[in-house]
Parts: structure tokens; C-alpha cells; sequence
């Protein structure tokens, strides 16, 4: 595509790559000194040019007009690789089908079944830690929410070995899908080692997923979400109108990549902010023990835990998995004014929405009582952690639900402080992932008796 010369040109591009080097280097702060070139600009990544919307309003406008600017554009373009054409990665005309096929496997009548699974799962890290001990945060929050949703997709969770093949499959995925997005199409075909990785790990993961498929039984009165998704042609839709067997594997593949990764890195980051806000910890930790009484989180705990909702929402403001969208103009349209011709790639961002101090009072920091009051909402598009409009993610409340259980039943045994020697940073790749985040893990009864102890 050529250039867009009715837009803003963000300055700083250089020859051949364009801006793609800024934003593989600094990619956050990148983002962020965008709206100071304007409501919607432009950028170049290789040969590639797209628009960037930069406002709340704008974000909106292209999240509720899905027709319009339909899933697509560099990132889609790349995804769909890895998840093929599942309701994720979807467009337009198959979107309501296989939305109407997928929801009832998130139906709220089976929060409570899965909230069992997770509040099973969140317990057996709880117990495995010991007081004093060192913990590599992500490494723990990402396996278990993996455990947790094997058990939810297939009732038992995959053999060890599977699994573990399985999320280093998804880590190659995850840490290559940004490059292969932004990097020249000539440069991905490539046969470097970082390519053939990138190629092995999908072939890799799907056949994983495929044997997963061809050996379930379903068990439990066939709850679990592959049960349902295979059971979707013999209950009230045709089987005609039933997902193929290619489709469900779409579906779980983009299960275990979006499942697995947005809510085990948001409990992450959740400890990581807790361990440095002693105050706010404080506060949460008397609302657990109030709530809890020192047992476990489970589903009928979570309209008593606010505060402990309050900082899942501040989390994923500040620190959303998925940080970088892309759709596909399917029509020339407008923006802001601004004409948008007919296949331009439109890059929405969570991120840079929920920082901007247009919306947000000091938007580095983290402040769970921006949301105390339920009455007060942020304005329609400053937050989107799940996106928006009718395509917004159809698990939101499965990870909202897990995240909190994790949180809570954590922090009723656990504190956590920073561990010495380590220097935690974002990092971006397919997700906002903390790089080297170690915290300490002390016995909270510990704690307890020795505050009390005499000077």
C-alpha cells in the first residue's frame, strides 16, 4: 500500500524497515508518544503502511463497526497461521456462526463447574511453595493457569510430557509472532533457525491438540469445554451446522495460547504490583482473611472480594496481555475525518488507550480505587482488556473469574516482596509479558508472629 497522504506521518522511520525497528526496540514508549502526532496517524512497518488510532473515541468506533474494519490487517494475517480461522481470528460473514457454536462453552451456567477446576488448581500451587522460598512468578502463574485449562478443555489434564512439550511450543509461538508480523514477508520465509523454530512449534502444538481431540472421552457428563464444542451438532444446531473436526482444533489452539497466557500473565503482574504497593497488599490482605478465613478461594467468595477484583481490573489497565490489535478496513471509510481506503491495516492498542491522561488521572499509577465505585465507569472505549463490541473475547469471564480465585487464595497464605538481584521490565511479544519478575514468598502467619513478637 502506498502512502496515506490525507494522515499523519509519525516522524522517525528509516530506510526499509520504517518504523518496525522503533517498535521492536521500545515498543510501550513508542506507543505512547503517538497521540502527540494526532488522533489517527500513520506508520510504516517494511513496505507495509497502517493506521494507528489513538483516542478512546476512535478505538470504539472501529471496535463496534466490525463490518467495516473486519479482523485482519499484519498481526491477523500472521495469527491466523497459528489459529487458523477460529472465532478469534474469524471475519465477518463465519463470525456469528461460529460465535453462536463456541458461547455455550462459556455459558455462566458452567462458571461454577470450572471455577471447582480452578480453585483445585490455584490450591496446589498455594501448598507447593515453601516459606523463604524464591519463585520465577510467570514461570508459576503460566503453568498454572495450563493446568487449569487442560482440565476445563479436556476434563484430565494432558499426559506431563504432552504438556510440557505443549507450552514450550506455545512460548516459541508467542515470542515469534511479533517479529514474524512486523518484520518484510521475504525475511520470515527465510530458513533461519528462528523461523524453522517458529514453523516446527505450530506443527508441533496443533498435532498435540489433534491427538488430544482423536483420544477424548467425555467424562463428567461431557462438561468440558472440548465436549462442548464437539456436542454443538447434536443438541439444538443441526449437525450440518456443527464445527468440523479442523475447527475445534482451531479452537482449542487459540484456548491454550489466549487462556494460558492472558490470565497467568495478569496474576503475574497482579504480584508484582502488590509487592510493591505495601499499603494496598495490606488492604487486600484484610479482605481475604475476612473472606476467607485462611481456606481457599472459591465461587461463591467473589461478590465479597471487591478489592481483590479492584486490582485485576487496575492490572489489566495497566498492564493488558494483549497489548496490540489489528483489523482490516473491508471498505473506504473515515477516521477522525481522515479518508481510510479499502484493505489499509487499522492498529488499535489497549495498551496505549488505558495510558492516556485524558481518561485516566495519572495513568502509571496503580490505583485499584479508580474502580470502587461501579457507578462510574471509564468512558465507552478507555477500556478494553478484552476488546470490545461484538467481537469482544468470549472467555472474559472464565479469566476474570480464575484470575480473581488466583489472587485471593495466594495472598490468604502468601506475602510477597521483591526479590534482591532482579529487575523486572515489560517485554512485549505476542503478549505483555514481565521479564525476570522473582518475588520472595514468606508465611503470612510468619509474618503475624513476628510483628507481634516484644522489641
Amino acid at each position: 500500500m502506498g502512502t496515506l497522504p490525507a494522515l499523519p506521518c509519525v516522524p522517525g522511520a528509516v530506510p526499509v524497515l520504517g518504523h518496525a525497528l522503533a517498535l521492536l526496540r521500545r515498543p510501550l514508549e513508542f506507543l505512547r508518544d503517538l497521540p502527540a502526532h494526532g488522533d489517527v496517524v500513520q506508520i510504516r512497518l517494511g513496505p507495509a503502511r497502517a493506521v494507528v488510532v489513538c483516542t478512546a473515541e476512535l478505538t470504539q468506533q472501529v471496535l463496534l463497526d466490525d463490518r467495516t474494519f473486519d479482523k485482519g490487517g499484519l498481526l491477523y494475517d500472521r495469527t491466523r497461521e497459528v489459529i487458523g480461522a477460529s472465532l478469534a481470528a474469524s471475519l465477518h460473514p463465519q463470525h456469528r456462526r461460529k460465535r453462536r457454536l463456541v458461547q455455550p462453552a462459556f455459558h455462566p451456567d458452567r462458571t461454577h463447574g470450572y471455577a471447582q477446576i480452578m480453585t483445585t488448581r490455584i490450591t496446589e500451587l498455594r501448598d507447593s511453595w515453601h516459606d523463604g522460598q524464591t519463585i520465577d512468578v510467570r514461570a508459576e502463574a503460566l503453568g498454572l493457569t495450563s493446568r487449569i485449562l487442560m482440565a476445563a478443555m479436556f476434563a484430565s489434564t494432558l499426559p506431563a510430557p504432552a504438556l510440557e512439550r505443549a507450552l514450550e511450543e506455545m512460548n516459541t509461538i508467542s515470542h515469534g509472532l511479533l517479529r514474524q508480523t512486523i518484520t518484510p514477508p521475504a525475511l520470515n520465509r527465510l530458513p533461519t533457525p528462528a523461523n524453522r523454530r517458529y514453523r516446527q512449534a505450530q506443527r508441533t502444538l496443533r498435532a498435540i491438540l489433534d491427538t488430544a481431540i482423536t483420544g477424548h472421552t467425555p467424562t463428567g457428563g461431557g462438561t468440558d469445554l472440548l465436549s462442548v464444542l464437539l456436542a454443538q451438532g447434536t443438541c439444538e444446531h443441526p449437525a450440518k451446522d456443527a464445527l468440523t473436526t479442523d475447527e475445534v482444533c482451531d479452537e482449542l489452539v487459540t484456548f491454550f495460547i489466549a487462556g494460558t497466557e492472558t490470565t497467568g500473565l495478569t496474576v503475574a503482574w497482579a504480584l508484582h504490583l502488590l509487592a510493591r504497593h505495601p499499603a494496598i497488599a495490606s488492604r487486600l490482605h484484610a479482605e481475604v482473611d475476612t473472606v476467607l478465613a485462611g481456606g481457599a478461594a472459591h465461587h461463591h467468595h467473589l461478590p465479597d472480594l471487591p478489592l481483590t477484583q479492584q486490582v485485576i481490573t487496575e492490572t489489566l489497565r495497566l498492564y493488558p496481555p494483549g497489548w496490540l490489535f489489528t483489523r482490516c478496513a473491508t471498505t473506504d471509510t473515515h477516521l477522525a475525518g481522515h479518508p481510510v481506503p479499502a484493505g489499509t491495516s487499522v492498529i488499535y492498542s489497549p495498551y496505549l488507550v488505558h495510558h492516556l491522561a485524558s481518561q485516566y488521572p495519572d495513568p502509571e499509577r496503580f490505583d485499584p480505587d479508580r474502580w470502587a465505585d461501579p457507578r462510574c465507569p471509564p468512558p465507552r472505549g478507555a477500556y478494553i482488556p478484552f476488546g470490545g463490541g461484538g467481537r469482544k473475547c468470549v472467555g472474559d469471564q472464565f479469566g476474570i473469574t480464575e484470575a480473581v480465585l488466583a489472587l485471593a487464595t495466594l495472598t490468604a497464605r502468601w506475602h510477597f516482596t521483591p526479590a534482591p538481584c532482579h529487575q523486572p521490565r515489560p517485554r512485549t511479544h505476542l503478549m505483555l509479558y514481565p521479564d525476570d519478575l522473582h518475588l520472595k514468598v514468606t508465611t503470612r502467619a510468619a509474618i503475624t508472629t513476628s510483628r507481634s513478637e516484644p522489641e
